[in-house]
C-alpha cells in the first residue's frame, strides 16, 4: 500500500563536527520519513518549495522542459524502497504519441523525483515498508527558526 506525502521542508542533520548533512522531511502517515540528500539537491527543492524561479532552468526544470516537449507529463513520483541504508524512487509519467497513451516509469533518487513533484505539483507517495521502516514520530524533529 501506498500513502500521500508532502514536503514538510528541509534541515540539516545534527554533528559535532560542524555543519550537518541536508535532509528532506516528509510527512507520511502522521510520521516523518527523513531523507538525507546532497547540498545541491536540498537547493533545487528549497527554490521549488519556495516558488523562486531562477534566471535560468536547472537540471529539473530542464527535465521537465524537455518531457513536455517530447508530449510527456509526469503523473506521480514514488519513494517505493529502502535497500541498505538507501531510499529508492519511481517517477512515473506519461507520453502521447499520435493520440496514444503510453506509461512509462524511471528509477530516480528521491531527491530528483521530489524536486520534480514539487515543480509539477503532482503527487508523492511512499510505500508502507518504508514508512515502517523509515517513519519517525514529528517530536522527533526539533524546528529552530532563523532569526
Amino acid at each position: 500500500m501506498e500513502h500521500d506525502a508532502s514536503v514538510r521542508g528541509l534541515g540539516l542533520s545534527e554533528s559535532e563536527e560542524g555543519e550537518g548533512t541536508p535532509v528532506v522531511l516528509l510527512d507520511v502517515r502522521e510520521e516523518v520519513v527523513p531523507i538525507f540528500i546532497s547540498r545541491d539537491q536540498a537547493q533545487s527543492i528549497q527554490h521549488a518549495l519556495a516558488g523562486e524561479p531562477f534566471d535560468r532552468p536547472l537540471t529539473h526544470d530542464l527535465l521537465l522542459d524537455v518531457l513536455a516537449e517530447f508530449g510527456g507529463a509526469l503523473d506521480r513520483v514514488r519513494v517505493d524502497d529502502l535497500a541498505d541504508g538507501t531510499f529508492l524512487a519511481k517517477v512515473d509519467a506519461e507520453q502521447y504519441l499520435d493520440g496514444r497513451r503510453k506509461k512509462r516509469t524511471f528509477d530516480a533518487r528521491p531527491s530528483d523525483a521530489i524536486a520534480l513533484a514539487l515543480r509539477e505539483g503532482c503527487p508523492i507517495v511512499v510505500a508502507d515498508g518504508v514508512v515502517d521502516r523509515a517513519g519517525r514520530p514529528s517530536t522527533d524533529f526539533e524546528v529552530h527558526s532563523e532569526g
